[in-house]
């Protein structure tokens, strides 16, 4: 295939999968199956890793994520992001359009629309190509979270249409429920502390280093204002219409997300609905905004020092109810991780009966200040495990007693144990206690993991409290014989059993590393680790300092990581899973091409390559024992610079003196 002939196929397939994106992400009209648009995508990529030349910033395959941002850059709004004025009663809504009609005589046209419950997002197109995105900030300033927000499938990267050559579209992004419930039942799984709610999950998730990890968490959004010069009408609620036409995901007006009201009383129909129905919505929302209309009007009405005087927020109380807690409950997780739960008398709210409430650590038992039997009161708003935000002490019963936090595991009686850094309680008897250890099997066995057949929940504790198993490398000396003598295990389970685990010894380095279950660990880290240590002798005698050189290692997954290979018994569970015939070193197809050349240098990539994406650069680098870092800084070793590369990154080396290097150099530096 011909450059020009890639440059036609690639144009044509970017085209297509912004088509099909739009369908699927925002109309919710797909045209196709989902097989059918990973094989449009994966077809872009190769095409594109073949003639890295045509590739573009906003491809579809950008999507996924993979920039790793180490620093956030502050940036300054070109139009302020002003906040709300917030009121929480009728009267407050009356006195607004009371005091509207006093500063405007002529008609006046409400628009009302949900107050989604996320994270305030500017973002700025020009020529209709997506080409950066802030948060609020302050109002004034905020973080350039770009990367994370490009993998948002909800957000397009080019638009479509009449649009404007350059404006800014405020929105919220926010995560669904069902995204924040299935991203709590993996926590759960991986006996991690769950999450608490969707609206501080996203702003977590915004600001994360690794854009690649925000790309799975289902994050949405839905832009709801225009800021800039020759808008496409005179009026909010006809110029987001247009922007619908462009391909925003704007509040849908036939589900009554958005609507148009002539008198106060439309107003209170919008806010009286959407009480009565939120929660039969697949997001949170914590109210509704009304905003006059007309822009004329609005510039007219001017704003204050903190907000808009054309529009205010009125906000729903919280659900809320009273209940008594009966008892409190100690939960162990995998990693030894205690959490304490309510177990409260069954009270109905929001349309479900809540009988278990979060207390998430001791420091929120004390907070509370809980005593036996208290009655207390309980809100679930966006919560997926409600939680307890205040006591009636009045209630109180005379000579109850005050709950403290347990100072000894409730499953195997061993001490806890908590460090300065983390908020959570631990058992320290990791190999030990049979919750931890039931646990770390069962994760081990999981799909991401080893990715066992045949070695669910049920049949881990079965092997276990047979006396089977007591840890993952027993695993890998189960005879068919012994299995057979357990009650619901006939021949062809057992044989089954025993080929998914006989499978499994082909699981790639970086998977049993993450199957180990060691706390901080995750997939990501798993495969960071493996792929800079090369194999598991390398990364077993590696100390806290070593392992912080590896790219986005901090000082408490060095400690975590360190600690684990100090434990003998961990060492002995290392060499039988290496007896076993587990994979403990990368592949020889991996290894083939790794060197220690860049050892010890670290490397900024900024720009477009002729040659090479970023990502295989970034490969590359580690590949041959070097580490990437976001941002530059006093201790990079090298910028590696391509067309188009940041003006602020090129300014800063040059004044720290750090070496600029472009995609030639780079090439000789590691032959």
């Amino acid at each position: 295939m011909t450059t020009e002939e890639a440059k036609i196929k690639i144009e044509y397939l970017t085209a297509e999968l912004h088509r099909h994106n739009h369908l699927y992400y925002v109309k919710s009209q797909p045209e196709i199956s989902d097989f059918e648009f990973d094989k449009m995508l994966k077809e872009l990529q190769v095409l594109e890793d073949k003639f890295p030349e045509l590739g573009s910033p906003n491809s579809p395959t950008k999507r996924v994520g993979g920039e790793i941002t180490k620093s956030f850059e502050t940036v300054f709004h070109r139009f302020p992001m002003m906040s709300l004025a917030n009121s929480y009663s009728r009267e407050e809504i009356m006195e607004f359009e009371t005091r509207i009609h006093k500063l405007i005589n002529s008609r006046l046209e409400y628009v009302c629309e949900l107050k989604y419950d996320g994270v305030a997002i500017s973002i700025h197109y020009k020529n209709g190509i997506f080409n950066r995105a802030v948060t609020r900030g302050d109002g004034e300033k905020g973080d350039d979270i770009t990367q994370n927000v490009k993998t948002i499938r909800s957000i397009p990267l080019k638009l479509r249409g009449d649009f404007p050559d350059d404006f800014e579209i405020r929105g919220e992004i926010f995560m669904p429920r069902g995204s924040f419930e299935k991203l709590n039942r993996e926590k759960i799984e991986a006996g991690e502390a769950v999450l608490a709610n969707p609206r501080n999950t996203t702003s977590g998730t915004l600001k994360m280093q690794d854009s690649s990890v925000v790309a799975k968490r289902g994050l949405d959004s839905f832009l709801y204002s225009l800021a800039g010069e020759n808008l496409p009408s005179d009026t909010h609620y006809e110029t987001m219409m247009k922007a619908m036409e462009w391909g925003f995901k704007i509040p849908d007006p036939e589900k009554n997300y958005i609507a148009k009201f002539k008198s106060i009383d439309g107003i209170f129909t919008f806010i009286d609905y959407w009480e009565k129905h939120r929660f039969q919505l697949p997001f949170d929302i914590d109210g509704v905004v009304i905003k006059v209309n007309s822009y004329s009007q609005q510039e007219q009405l001017g704003v204050t020092s903190k907000s808009p005087r054309w529009a205010i927020a009125y906000k729903y109380k919280a659900e809320q109810g009273i209940t008594i807690l009966e008892k409190i409950t100690f939960q162990v997780g995998r990693t030894g991780a205690i959490t304490p739960v309510a177990n409260l008398k069954p009270v109905l709210l929001a349309g479900t009966v809540v009988k278990r409430a979060s207390l998430y650590n001791a420091d929120q038992i004390e907070k509370l200040d809980l005593y036996e039997n208290d009655t207390v009161f309980v809100e679930k708003g966006g919560e997926i495990i409600p939680k307890i935000t205040g006591v009636d002490k009045l209630k109180r019963l005379p000579g109850s007693l005050k709950i403290n936090f347990i100072l000894n595991c409730p499953e195997c009686g061993s001490p806890l144990l908590r460090s300065e850094e983390e908020a959570n309680h631990y058992c320290v008897n990791e190999n030990g206690c049979p919750t931890q250890i039931k646990g770390k099997i069962s994760h081990f066995a999981s799909r991401k993991a080893m990715d066992i057949d045949n070695l669910g929940e049920e049949t881990v504790d079965l092997l276990y409290t047979s006396g089977l198993i007591k840890n993952v490398a027993d695993i890998y000396h189960l005879e068919k014989e012994k299995i057979l003598n357990l009650d619901r295990m006939a021949e062809r389970s057992a044989l089954n059993l025993l080929k998914g685990i006989e499978d499994s010894k082909i699981v790639p380095f970086e998977r049993v590393l993450f199957a180990l279950g060691i706390r901080h660990v995750g997939e990501t880290v798993a495969k960071k680790l493996a792929n800079y240590f090369k194999n598991f002798d390398a990364l077993m005698e590696a100390n806290e300092t070593q392992l912080t050189e590896v790219g986005e290692i901090g000082e408490i997954i060095a400690k975590s990581v360190a600690g684990y290979f100090r434990n003998e018994q961990n060492k002995i569970l290392i060499n039988r899973l290496k007896s076993a015939g587990l994979q403990l070193e990368l592949s020889e197809d991996k290894l083939k091409n790794v060197t220690d050349k860049l050892k010890g240098y670290s490397f900024v990539v900024s720009g477009v390559f002729a040659n090479f994406s970023r990502d295989e650069l970034k490969n590359k680098i580690e590949q041959n024992g070097g580490k990437c870092v976001g941002s530059v800084s006093g201790k990079t070793s090298f910028l590696l610079a391509g067309e188009g590369m940041g003006p602020e990154k090129k300014k800063k080396a040059e004044n720290l003196g750090v070496k600029i290097i472009g995609e030639e150099e780079f090439v000789k530096l590691i032959g």
